[in-house]
């Protein structure tokens, strides 16, 4: 399941293009920090993720 939008992406990388490999590669990135975030929270007892646990 990809978690990012690819046109968000699109407009954060003004005046560049941004090829495929790269949106694969930043939707990885993005859900193992979300995974470590998740992992935190429960490492402390909490069932919400909150900004923190970044």
């Amino acid at each position: 399941m990809a978690l990012i939008v690819k046109n968000a992406v699109k407009e954060a990388a003004k005046n560049v293009n941004v090829s495929a490999d790269f949106y694969d590669a930043l939707d990885r990135e993005v859900q193992a920090l979300v995974k470590r975030a998740v992992e935190r929270a429960k490492a402390n007892g909490r069932r919400t993720v909150q900004a923190r646990d970044l």
